[in-house]
């Protein structure tokens, strides 16, 4: 392999004057080479990332790779202020980077969360050395995933993440005063271990306690409603089509941001961009074989990809197809879209997204637990039960980025069909295999005695044991007159999935997740921030005037 060269904390100056330092990696002979520029909060040269952008095996491929610390981050001057600058930095990064030594003037970047959103801020600035982008598990609009989902907050990745964003702002802090830092460093900690089992229960959610303690900013929920437009310094939804390069869409269907990389790429394709979409089983942080309880295969692994090849090999060569053009392509060719398709634990190349063939198809809520194709009758009336704020649903799986005790991904949900404030609905065991592959939303026919409360729809395959484990699930926010029915919507967003012969759907409706999602306290108090709460009497109608029911994208299955 070819010998590296590595510089480090190579300073570039912003427009405003901030220095940001950036590690640099390349061959130590030959070029110009392409540049591949990642831009992180995390830590340019912590192990935990230099694992993950591999730098000196890029560098052996034959790229300048670019690892910078974005502003008020470790080796980075200035302040750290979540989401703000990375437009403008982001453009003022790239033009740089393709300038360096070695350079051949192309730059891409990659990376992922955080740093895919820094790579959309730098493309809808439009530097002209940016030729393409590869973010991973990014979101799309910061209301539906990032910040809030249906209105509630997204408190399960802000306490944990703001908090371990927390410990570089205190140490910055207290340089020039030692004597303070380790007391100030040891209370955060202590908030960050108990996140668990006392944080998220800390109220107003909305403006977190413990960030008003240590002066630390959090990841913006609060923020982007005092200031809509300061929200928008990390909106990528509506914003894609501005974005004239080719794209690189990789995510999960157990990533936090699984909707948002979806919706990315089908609003690229719709402008006629350039662009692939690779979905895995994955969660944000595992894209391996055993996601929550399920073994997926070997297959379904980052490292084997279908045997096409590792992830991280894929991705590189994309990336220097469009910045290197001349260069004879290697390596087969990607689908537009390449989907892992669970329950079947099987690869599948397809054209588009959604899939044009994919059929809606309802499932009715019906009286004792029933869940059915037929819709209902007259007279079939509704089920009740009481949420309690004080004694929330616990999260079990999903979708989801928290603190190490709540696992992500598919998970067994007896412990929660087991309580009284969960109703179930399920159907007969299915005589063939079933394929939902698409967005999923629910229909609910719903009052309350509360001015506001949640509502919550999860989707599950039970199998022919009994275990029901969740595929998908969506909250709604809502703020309605007591006591009147009001249809809500619920977006579970997207999955692909085959519930298999002798397999059951079931649908649970709640009204928590807690604390992935804040909880409800279903006052008027709590709609301004109060703190006071009150159990509120929940029903579900599923009549055929008031017909509750979950409506899946079903892929037909093709003939012989």
């Amino acid at each position: 392999m070819p010998d590296v060269t590595a510089r480090y904390d190579v300073p570039t100056t912003m427009r405003d004057g901030t220095v940001l330092r950036a590690d640099v990696y390349q061959p130590a002979e030959g070029g110009p080479w392409p540049v591949l520029l990642t831009r992180l909060p995390y830590g340019k040269n912590t192990p935990l990332m230099l694992g993950a952008v591999d730098p000196t095996g890029l560098a052996r491929k034959g790229f300048v790779v670019v690892i910078q610390d974005t502003r008020g981050r470790f080796a980075s001057d200035g302040a750290w202020d979540p989401w703000t600058h990375e437009a403008d930095d982001g453009y003022d990064t790239v033009r740089w980077a393709a300038a360096l030594p070695g350079s051949n003037g192309s730059v891409g970047m990659f990376g992922q969360s955080y740093f895919g959103n820094t790579q959309w801020m730098a493309a809808l600035s439009k530097p002209p050395e940016l030729k393409a982008i590869a973010p991973r598990d990014t979101f799309s609009e910061p209301d539906d995933g990032l910040f809030a989902r249906g209105g509630a907050r997204e408190l399960g990745i802000a306490l944990p993440w703001s908090l371990q964003q927390g410990v570089d702002t205190i140490l910055r802090r207290h340089a020039a005063d030692p004597a303070a830092l380790p007391s100030a460093l040891q209370a955060l900690i202590h908030d960050l271990d108990q996140a668990a089992t006392s944080g998220y229960r800390e109220l107003p959610a909305g403006r977190h306690p413990a960030f008003q303690r240590h002066g630390i900013p959090d990841i913006g929920y609060e923020r982007s409603r005092q200031e809509p437009e300061w929200s928008a310094a990390c909106r990528v939804a509506g914003r894609q089509a501005e974005v004239d390069l080719p794209s690189l869409h990789i995510g999960g269907w157990y990533d936090i941001f699984s909707q948002g990389t979806l919706d990315n790429f089908t609003a690229t394709h719709a402008a006629g961009r350039p662009t692939t979409l690779i979905m895995g089983p994955w969660t944000h942080l595992n894209p391996g074989r055993q996601i929550g309880d399920v073994n997926f295969g070997m297959t379904a692994s980052a490292e084997l990809l279908g045997f096409r090849g590792r992830l991280a090999d894929i991705q590189s060569t994309w990336l220097r197809k469009w910045l290197t053009p001349e260069a004879t392509p290697s390596g087969p060719e990607l689908p537009p879209v390449l989907l892992f398709v669970m329950g079947r634990n099987k690869w599948r190349e397809e054209r588009e997204w959604p899939l044009a063939r994919a059929v809606d198809k309802q499932l009715f809520l019906r009286p004792d637990g029933a869940l059915t194709l037929d819709s209902p009758q007259a007279g079939e009336g509704s089920d009740t039960y009481v949420y309690d704020p004080a004694d929330p649903v616990p999260t079990t799986g999903g979708a989801l980025l928290m603190t190490e005790n709540f696992r992500p991904g598919p998970l067994d949900q007896a412990t929660v069909e087991a309580r009284p404030d969960v109703l179930a609905y399920t159907t007969e065991p299915l005589t063939e295999d079933l394929e939902v592959t698409g967005r999923i939303r629910a229909i609910l026919h719903a009052a309350t005695d509360a001015p506001t409360t949640d509502w919550v729809v999860r989707l599950c395959d039970v199998d022919t044991a009994g275990v029901s484990r969740n595929i998908v699930d969506g909250i709604v926010r809502s703020v309605t007159t007591p006591g009147e029915f009001t249809e809500h919507a619920v977006d579970l967003w997207s999955t692909s999935h085959v519930f298999l012969v002798g397999h059951r759907i079931r649908v649970h409706v709640t009204s928590s997740n807690f604390p992935r999602w804040d909880r409800n306290l279903n006052t008027r108090d709590f709609l301004d921030g109060g703190t006071d709460s009150h159990p509120a009497r929940q029903e579900i109608a599923h009549d055929a005037v008031r017909p509750s029911r979950i409506v899946l994208p079903v892929v037909p299955t093709p003939a012989g």
